[in-house]
């Protein structure tokens, strides 16, 4: 869950780029808010709304990328990544979503980019 200070940063985040992931269970907002060109953000915002429940998730995490053969330099942008406790929520550039509780899968869907 967002801290205190986390929550007015998502809500004075309003010049990021917001992408909308829509799958058959949920609504997927994700927000970076990191300057334009930068190669790795770890202020990225999440906001799933279950279709059924109504229910609403906002998160903080960050971009994820394949490393370069030096081992080091980001690569291949992969999605983003985003933790709540022992929970993991990963969204792939692709359309994916997977929520994982440590090694046991909660959610995994795939869905379109609006």
């Amino acid at each position: 869950m967002l801290t205190a200070a986390d929550q007015t940063q998502a809500q004075s985040a309003g010049l990021g780029r917001v992408r909308t992931l829509e799958t058959p269970g949920f609504t997927v907002h994700i927000e970076v808010t990191c300057a334009e060109g930068e190669v790795t953000c770890d202020r990225v915002f999440y906001r799933a709304e279950s279709r059924r429940t109504k229910q609403v998730l906002t998160l903080r995490g960050s971009t994820r990328h394949s490393l370069c053969a030096d081992g080091i330099t980001p690569c291949r942008f992969l999605g983003y990544t985003f933790e709540n406790g022992a929970v993991t929520c990963f969204v792939s550039d692709a359309g994916e979503l997977l929520v994982r509780e440590g090694t046991q899968v909660l959610v995994e869907e795939s869905g379109e980019w609006q």
